[in-house]
């Protein structure tokens, strides 16, 4: 290795001797400059240091044949002053290596993880490829800024409903938090973080009242379905989710403790439901065949049915209701609690919600409810002021 002074035209000048295939000068006035000059042709700038755990290291400063030589000595006084102040430029370089594209860490990562757990993440999946993966898949996870989460979520709002645009928002919330939660190189912060949700005004509220509980459930009864008179009544009894019922085994239910195990659960973890008195008689009257386990199987197959929508849809039609849906039944069910008196921690933890703000978008309460509750100012101020309440309202 040759020790000179460097110049400009000794560093444009300078060839490789021909018995070797790369030669190293270093600068005596920029310490740790190296300029590397190959057979080849190409030369290259290097600084060479001891970083702060006094390890020998080589970093990259860029092709001699661009930059000039005042250039090189710049950036290599730059970034002795860094590695003074304790950075390594070389294990910084080397850790931006390992940062994975957004593609790259939802195929060996995200999807591998979520699959052990979510039973929804088909949707997911459908979400990554259509919306996702299109726009992030070839970006590295330390390049997805802020402003590209607000301007997908503005694009999507503005190509879809609210809904859609904040499911894809959470959804990448989702993924940044577990990217750093298990510290994948490069992510020190989550891109989605104060990003607000939209307002969704497009929420439909459908509650059954109990004279329309009971013409639904006339209509279910002359069903072809035999199993769906079981069905829909579990539905509203219970407020369970609809593939939670049709996967009920008979095993799940201990009838002496009155509970019922639901084993899996939309966020992957068992939970227990009360069995009512309404319920304990339901499945009484459920047939029960011998050597099958679930409750509510399809009677041609023994198992569980993977659809019943064609007999559901039928029923609530020939009912008077084409639009209730299935999962209204489950926002039937904390309607009539609320409405007769249960809290809202007792209606969470019967539907299995973690917060407490999910299931207030069910807690509807009937109009007379308000209005009783209302009138409970007059009954306890009224006659100080001179008006009591209308006895048929109050």
């Amino acid at each position: 290795m040759r020790q000179i002074n460097l110049t400009q035209p000794a560093v444009n000048s300078a060839q490789c001797l021909p018995s070797l295939t790369k030669q190293e000068i270093t600068d005596r006035e920029c310490k740790g400059l190296v300029l590397e000059v190959r057979r080849s042709g190409g030369k290259t700038y290097y600084l060479r240091y001891t970083n702060y755990r006094g390890k020998q290291r080589q970093y990259r400063i860029g092709n001699a044949t661009v930059l000039t030589l005042y250039q090189a000595r710049h950036i290599a006084r730059l970034t002795l002053n860094q590695i003074a102040t304790g950075h390594d430029p070389s294990e910084e370089k080397a850790a931006l290596k390992q940062v994975p594209t957004f593609g790259q860490f939802i195929d060996e990562q995200y999807l591998p993880h979520v699959k052990t757990y979510k039973r929804s993440w088909t949707t997911d999946v459908s979400y990554l490829k259509n919306h996702l993966l299109p726009r992030f898949a070839n970006r590295y996870m330390d390049q997805i800024t802020r402003q590209d989460i607000l301007k997908m979520h503005r694009e999507r709002s503005t190509t879809g409903a609210a809904g859609s645009a904040n499911r894809l928002l959470i959804m990448m919330r989702f993924i940044f938090n577990l990217a750093m939660r298990w510290e994948v190189p490069g992510i020190k912060a989550n891109p989605c973080a104060a990003v607000p949700l939209l307002e969704e005004n497009n929420k439909r509220e459908r509650y059954l009242s109990s004279d329309e509980a009971r013409v639904l459930y006339e209509s279910v009864c002359k069903s072809d379905n035999q199993m769906l008179k079981y069905i829909i009544p579990m539905l509203i009894l219970t407020g369970a989710r609809k593939r939670e019922v049709l996967d009920a085994k008979w095993e799940d239910f201990d009838l002496e403790r009155r509970l019922w195990r639901i084993p899996t659960t939309k966020l992957g973890k068992p939970r227990h439901v009360p069995i009512s008195d309404g319920v304990l008689s339901l499945l009484g009257s459920a047939p029960r065949v011998y050597a099958v386990d679930h409750v509510f199987a399809n009677p041609a197959t023994g198992k569980p049915y993977v659809t019943f929508y064609v007999s559901w849809n039928t029923a609530r039609i020939r009912a008077g209701m084409p639009e209730v849906r299935i999962h209204d039944l489950r926002h039937s069910f904390a309607s009539l609690l609320i409405n007769n008196g249960r809290s809202l921690y007792e209606v969470q933890k019967i539907l299995g919600h973690t917060q407490v703000k999910t299931t207030q978008r069910y807690a509807h309460l009937a109009p007379q409810t308000l209005l009783d509750a209302s009138n409970a100012a007059t009954l306890a101020v009224g006659a100080v002021m001179g008006v009591m309440p209308n006895r048929a309202s109050a």
